[in-house]
C-alpha cells in the first residue's frame, strides 16, 4: 500500500545543485520518520539522511553534511532532499524510504528511484 516516488534527478557538473523530491501516499506521513538512502554502481545500499516526524530533527550522512539538507511538506506529503556543491562520489540512484534504521536499507521498501550522475 506504500507508494513512494522519487523525481528531480539529472546530470550535473561538479560543484552543481540539485533538488530532489518523494512523494509519497498509502500512509500518515506527517507521523513517521523519513530517509533518504543512495545506491552507487557497484556498491551496496548508504544511508544518507533522515528527518523526524514530529521535531524535525536532521541526521547526515558525515561526507554529505554541509552540502545536503533533507525537509519535508507534511501538507504535501512530500519529502525533500537539496543537494548543493555535488561531487563525482555523489553519483548514484536517490531513492526515499518510510522510517529509520536497517529497514530503509532493504530495496523492498523503495520506490522506483532517481538517478543523480555528478560528472565534468
Amino acid at each position: 500500500e506504500v507508494q513512494l516516488v522519487e523525481s528531480g534527478g539529472g546530470l550535473v557538473q561538479p560543484g552543481g545543485s540539485l533538488r530532489l523530491s518523494c512523494a509519497a501516499s498509502g500512509f500518515t506521513f506527517g507521523s513517521y520518520d523519513m530517509s533518504w538512502v543512495r545506491q552507487a554502481p557497484g556498491k551496496g545500499p548508504e544511508w544518507v539522511s533522515a528527518i523526524n516526524s514530529g521535531d524535525g530533527v536532521t541526521y547526515y550522512l558525515e561526507s554529505v553534511k554541509g552540502r545536503f539538507t533533507i525537509s519535508r511538506d507534511n501538507a504535501k506529503n512530500t519529502l525533500y532532499l537539496q543537494m548543493n556543491n555535488l561531487k563525482h562520489e555523489d553519483t548514484a540512484v536517490y531513492y526515499c524510504a518510510k522510517g529509520w534504521g536497517v529497514v530503509v536499507l532493504n530495496p523492498d521498501s523503495w520506490g522506483q528511484g532517481t538517478q543523480v550522475t555528478v560528472s565534468s
